[in-house]
């Protein structure tokens, strides 16, 4: 049986291209939708937690513009990880005010891989910040992230497109990915080669997801930004700002299928 919920939204995971969510959610605010729960990985359950926490769009573009996400990471070169979240913790608990799940506006679901089990695991409640750094924890940069008896790195690994947890708890779903492959004319060294190969493995994660999405977005303008692209925030927000309104007939047919 279906809860109250009415419209899920699914933030996936993308790096720096995870600022077009924002720009997603605003265009989507000004069309009268609105999520009344969020599942989201990665960088999708960072901007999601303050999403779920009250905070505009353009609000939490000017925390981003405001650069302290960076200079909080703790450099600690260690042999598992370049970089320790827990600075980064204390930062996001100070601007939403609190570190919990439960004290949030709307619910909010978080996606996670568990290195010991090799599985997704989703987290609803008790300590938020702690699941959110984790789900956005990607291997070799960051250091995996130990609570609860599981050693947690970035959730798109497995799972870039989390809209299971949603399937019994609302009647729609909106699903946004900000990873879409475009062709690569130069691939230039090895970091790019790299990166290029982790996007392919992460995109293949959310094929078989698209069709629990009753309406699916991807910004195709975001082929043209990295993944570390931060400088370039607000040229990203625009592009998922603008892929929305591109989407005029699927969005009319949303509004009538949700009785908007």
């Amino acid at each position: 049986m279906k809860s109250d919920y009415k419209i899920g939204l699914v933030l996936s995971g993308g790096g720096a291209r995870g600022i077009a969510h924002l720009g997603v959610v605003k265009a989507l605010a000004e069309l009268g939708i609105k999520p009344e729960i969020i599942s989201g990985t990665s960088s999708g359950a960072i901007l999601g937690a303050f999403l779920a926490g009250g905070f505009s769009p353009d609000r939490i573009m000017e925390f981003i513009k405001e650069q302290k996400i960076m200079s909080s990471l703790r450099f600690a070169m260690s042999r598992i990880g370049l970089f320790k979240m827990d600075n980064a913790i204390k930062l996001y608990a100070q601007y939403l005010g609190h570190d919990t799940f439960e004290k949030l506006n709307i619910p909010l679901i978080v996606s996670a891989t568990d290195l010991i089990t090799g599985k997704s695991v989703y987290f609803s409640k008790g300590e938020l910040f702690t699941p959110v750094m984790a789900s956005s924890a990607i291997p070799v940069l960051f250091q995996p992230v130990k609570y609860e008896g599981m050693i947690l790195v970035d959730g798109g690994l497995l799972n870039n497109l989390p809209a299971e947890p949603l399937q019994d708890r609302c009647d729609f779903v909106i699903g946004v990915h900000c990873n879409p492959i475009g062709r690569a004319e130069k691939l230039g060294n090895f970091r790019r080669v790299m990166e290029r190969t982790f996007l392919f493995s992460v995109y293949n994660t959310i094929r078989p997801r698209i069709e629990l999405c009753d309406l699916f977005i991807e910004p195709k303008e975001l082929t043209n930004f990295r993944v570390f692209d931060v400088s370039k925030s607000e040229m990203i927000f625009r592009a998922g700002y603008d892929a929305v309104f591109e989407m005029r007939t699927e969005m009319e047919h949303f509004r009538k299928l949700a009785a908007i």
